[in-house]
C-alpha cells in the first residue's frame, strides 16, 4: 500500500513538474515571437504569403463544415423543442449557438487539423534537415523569418474564417428550415434577431482570435522543437494537434467565463 502511494506521489510530482516546465517553455517561446513582430513592418510580404497559404486555402473546408453544422443544428433544435417551443424560435436558438459556440469552436478544431499540423510538419522538417541551422549561419533570425509571420497570419485568419463559418452555417440552417421544416425566410431571421446581441459577435471574435493564437503557437512550438528525424516530425505533428485542441477547449471555457 505504501509503495503504491509513493508511486502515485512520484508520478503526480513528475507530471506537475513537466507541466510547469512546458508552460514556461511555451510562454518563453511566445515572448520571443512577439518581440520580433515589429520586424514584419518591413517584411510584410512574408505574413501576406502565410495568410494566403494558411487562411485562404482553408476556406473550402471551413465552408463545408459550416454548411453541415448549420443544417444539423437546425434539425436538432427542431427535434428537441418541437413540442415545447414554437418553430418560429428556431432561428433564435440556431443563431445563438452558431455565434457563441459552434462557429468559433468547430472552425478552430477544423483549422487545427489543417493549419496546426501543417505548421508543425513544415517547421519540423526544416529543423531536422538543418535548414534552420543554415539560416542561423547566414545571420537570418528564424523567429523573424519563419515563426512570427506564421503566428500572426494564423492569428489574423482564424477570425476571418470564423466569419465565413458563421455566415454559411446560418444560411444552411435557414435553407433547411425553409425547405424541410416549412419555416419561412422572414420568420427564421426574425427569430435570429430576437436573441441577437452585439455581445455575441464580441464573444465570437474574441474566441476566434484566441483560438488562432493557440493553433499557431502550438504548431510553431512543436515544429520548431522537433528532434529525431522523420519519426520526430510525426510525433511533433501529433503533439501539436492534440495540444492545440485541448487548449482550445480550455480557453473556450475561460473566455466564456470572462465574457458571458
Amino acid at each position: 500500500m505504501i509503495r503504491a502511494l509513493d508511486s502515485i506521489a512520484v508520478s503526480f510530482g513528475r507530471s506537475t513538474r513537466e507541466s510547469v516546465e512546458w508552460i514556461g517553455s511555451l510562454g518563453g517561446f511566445l515572448f520571443r515571437i512577439l518581440k520580433t513582430i515589429p520586424f514584419l513592418v518591413k517584411k510584410n510580404h512574408l505574413m501576406a504569403e502565410q495568410m494566403m497559404v494558411l487562411g485562404v486555402t482553408s476556406i473550402p473546408i471551413v465552408i463545408l463544415t459550416a454548411v453541415f453544422t448549420g443544417a444539423v443544428s437546425a434539425w436538432q433544435v427542431q427535434y428537441l423543442f418541437a413540442d415545447a417551443v414554437p418553430l418560429t424560435y428556431l432561428g433564435a436558438a440556431v443563431g445563438k449557438a452558431v455565434f457563441t459556440e459552434l462557429g468559433p469552436v468547430l472552425t478552430a478544431l477544423v483549422v487545427t487539423g489543417r493549419v496546426g499540423a501543417k505548421l508543425a510538419a513544415e517547421l519540423g522538417t526544416m529543423k531536422v534537415t538543418e535548414q534552420v541551422d543554415a539560416m542561423v549561419c547566414l545571420s537570418l533570425e528564424p523567429y523573424s523569418y519563419l515563426l512570427a509571420p506564421r503566428f500572426l497570419a494564423a492569428t489574423i485568419m482564424v477570425p476571418v474564417l470564423t466569419v465565413f463559418s458563421a455566415f454559411f452555417a446560418i444560411v444552411s440552417a435557414q435553407l433547411l428550415a425553409e425547405y424541410a421544416l416549412g419555416l419561412s425566410f422572414s420568420d427564421f431571421y426574425k427569430g435570429v434577431r430576437l436573441l441577437f446581441t452585439v455581445q455575441d459577435i464580441v464573444v465570437c471574435m474574441v474566441k476566434a482570435f484566441v483560438f488562432g493564437a493557440v493553433i499557431a503557437l502550438c504548431g510553431c512550438y512543436y515544429g520548431f522543437t522537433t528532434k529525431g528525424g522523420a519519426v520526430g516530425v510525426g510525433a511533433s505533428t501529433r503533439k501539436a494537434v492534440v495540444a492545440a485542441m485541448v487548449l482550445i477547449l480550455i480557453s473556450n471555457l475561460i473566455v466564456v467565463s470572462l465574457l458571458l
